[in-house]
């Protein structure tokens, strides 16, 4: 049931609906497209300007140890607390402001912030910069609401999420700004829907295998051993072994979609052979390599998850002298799934039914997002995904945000924070 205070705070979103959307809608302007990281600095001072003004207090965290940053491209955080009463309970809202590159198929600007038919569309709309803007007027419905708050609020808006987030999240929680000892509830706005939390998502494990061959010209293959063809056994063996093996491993986490509760592997790229503005030279390919993104479920090791591959690797090398292959390492991921009777994940439902009169769902995500980075790093147990928008148009052409959602979504989480941290 809705308290007289909480239905204060959801009338004040629907009076900052056009604030929060002209906010949205500044924010997608901002080309922040990662790789390599364009306009960081500049969503930062947007979201600066913005908790500046409802009286948090803020600072800048660039990751200036990071590989990836540098002079033209910094990894710049922006992090705001506004205390209350009392420094914990802390809720903790966190949005990621890199988008992945627009690619083809617009048929509107893609860094426009078109409004039209109800939504607002552009790369980002949906993921995530939908689900910053929802969160950071949730903040600004309390406050504007003259909602005291006993608890703490605080609010990130970090970088590099579609790349790994560890110049982003990771690095927030390694200087210890997210962490047990802070941070009570975390928040991920992503778009799963206003209906929806997500619990945590699949592991990953991404790695690159490099077949060697021997080269040799290309009129005469005979006399070399070719690292495309040795490739290609690579594949054939993952399709017709690995492959079925993993279609019956089956997580009972709620993944959505279903196809993705399943551990899956897929070949991100392959490159080989020695190339010139796409014309290859008159050589047996002497090296091949392919990078693999292999999804595993909490019910698999990681330990057991990379023997597989080398066992896969070995059996090829003992059927066939010639081949001779090395596998890298370049990313894992462990799986998370926060408890669903935590008390973070039950009061977002109970708010959920209460303002929208249906019974909140529970999902994990199919791909991992900075919940990761949370608890492994931070140590924080307490973390959902809730957010506006529609997890399939993320990454698309002509990607939309309902502004329905981004309401819904808004509300939704002013009165879960102010559930969570109390208020007078």
């Amino acid at each position: 049931m809705i308290t007289p205070l909480e239905q204060r705070i959801v009338e004040q979103v629907d009076v900052l609906r056009e604030d929060m959307l002209g906010f949205l809608r500044e924010l997608i302007r901002i080309p922040s497209i990662n790789p390599p990281g364009d306009g960081y600095p500049s969503c930062a001072r947007l979201v600066d300007d913005r908790l500046k003004a409802l009286g948090f207090e803020t600072r800048h965290v660039t990751a200036e140890h990071h590989p990836d940053h540098s002079a033209e491209y910094p990894r710049v955080n922006v992090v705001g607390r506004l205390p209350g009463r009392s420094p914990m309970p802390t809720l903790h809202f966190n949005g990621h402001t890199d988008v992945v590159p627009p690619g083809e198929g617009w048929t509107v600007d893609p860094f426009g912030g078109a409004v039209k038919d109800g939504r607002v569309y552009g790369r980002g709309a949906c993921d995530m910069k939908g689900g910053i803007a929802a969160a950071l007027f949730a903040a600004a419905a309390v406050r504007e609401a003259g909602v005291d708050l006993r608890g703490s609020l605080e609010f990130s808006a970090t970088v590099d999420e579609e790349t790994g987030g560890f110049a982003g999240m990771d690095h927030l929680a390694r200087e210890g700004l997210i962490s047990p000892e802070r941070t009570s509830y975390v928040i991920i706005p992503e778009p799963f829907g206003p209906g929806r939390i997500c619990l945590g998502h699949r592991g990953v494990y991404w790695f690159r295998i490099d077949t060697i061959g021997r080269t040799a010209h290309g009129s005469m293959p005979f006399l070399g051993v070719s690292a495309i063809g040795q490739m290609e056994r690579v594949l054939r063996q993952i399709e017709s072994t690995l492959v079925p093996a993993l279609r019956k491993r089956v997580t009972d986490m709620p993944v959505d979609p279903p196809g993705a509760r399943h551990a899956t592997i897929n070949v991100n790229g392959i490159t080989g052979g020695q190339t010139d503005g796409g014309v290859g030279s008159p050589c047996v390919a002497d090296r091949c390599s392919a990078v693999f993104d292999r999804r595993f479920l909490k019910e698999e090791s990681f330990d057991d998850v990379r023997k597989e591959i080398e066992a896969l690797i070995d059996g090829l090398a003992a059927a066939d002298r010639d081949f001779n292959a090395e596998l890298s390492d370049l990313m894992v991921v462990h799986p998370v799934e926060t408890d669903p009777d935590a008390e973070l994940v039950g009061t977002a439902a109970r708010t959920i039914e209460d303002l929208t009169g249906a019974p909140a769902d529970y999902v994990a995500s199919p791909g991992t997002y900075d919940h990761k980075h949370v608890y492994n790093t931070g140590r924080v147990s307490q973390c959902i995904a809730y957010g506006p928008g529609l997890l399939h148009l993320a990454h698309q052409p002509d990607e939309y945000c309902e502004i329905d959602h981004l309401v819904q979504s808004c509300k939704v989480m002013a009165v879960t924070a102010v559930r969570l941290l109390g208020a007078d």
